[in-house]
């Protein structure tokens, strides 16, 4: 099995332990509000330094492209999240789930900067096939039934069909690639 092959095997081995991790939380103790606050900012700011990655490291111009709407949406999201806690006068709070999600994301950087061309692509992608995923996932089983603020909670309900179609999309370049 080639170098790259093994990399790609075990950023998506990561990934998976990163899910699992996410999984587990779902399944214990609802986080806070202000636990719900840094999960966001966390799953967002993993994307966000994904997508800048992608974007400098890519040649594929499908992917260049998903990476800068990658950029742009969850900037924009945090930026709302942002100013949402701000006004609610939450800090956002460091949980398992964030740290999880943390550790996920330096693991995945530090995957995509040693691939390159189409390894590096396919790697890029399918992660954020499995990523937006997840991010559903946590979504539906723990932020939305755990938010205790209705503002917080419109908030996350807002941002689900974004997150939806970014995996329809990475699916799509995912398919594509094949």
């Amino acid at each position: 099995m080639n170098t790259a092959m093994n990399r790609t095997i075990n950023a998506l081995i990561a990934g998976m332990l990163t899910l699992g991790t996410t999984a587990a939380m779902a399944q214990s103790a609802a986080p806070s509000d202000a636990q719900i606050a840094g999960i966001v900012v966390a799953a967002n700011t993993v994307d966000i330094n994904a997508g800048m990655v992608a974007k400098s490291k890519s040649h594929n111009k499908e992917v260049k492209e998903f990476a800068q709407r990658m950029i742009t949406d969850h900037s924009g999201v945090n930026k709302q999240a942002t100013a949402l806690v701000t006004k609610l006068h939450v800090t956002p709070e460091e949980s398992a789930t964030s740290a999880s999600l943390k550790e996920g994301g330096v693991a995945n950087l530090k995957n995509l900067h040693s691939l390159k061309g189409k390894a590096f692509d396919k790697a890029y992608v399918d992660h954020e096939v499995t990523y937006h995923q997840a991010v559903l996932d946590a979504i539906d089983k723990t932020l939305l039934p755990s938010a205790q603020n209705a503002e917080l909670k419109d908030l996350i309900a807002k941002v689900r069909p974004a997150i939806d179609a970014h995996l329809q999309h990475a699916k799509e370049i995912q398919a594509s690639m094949k």
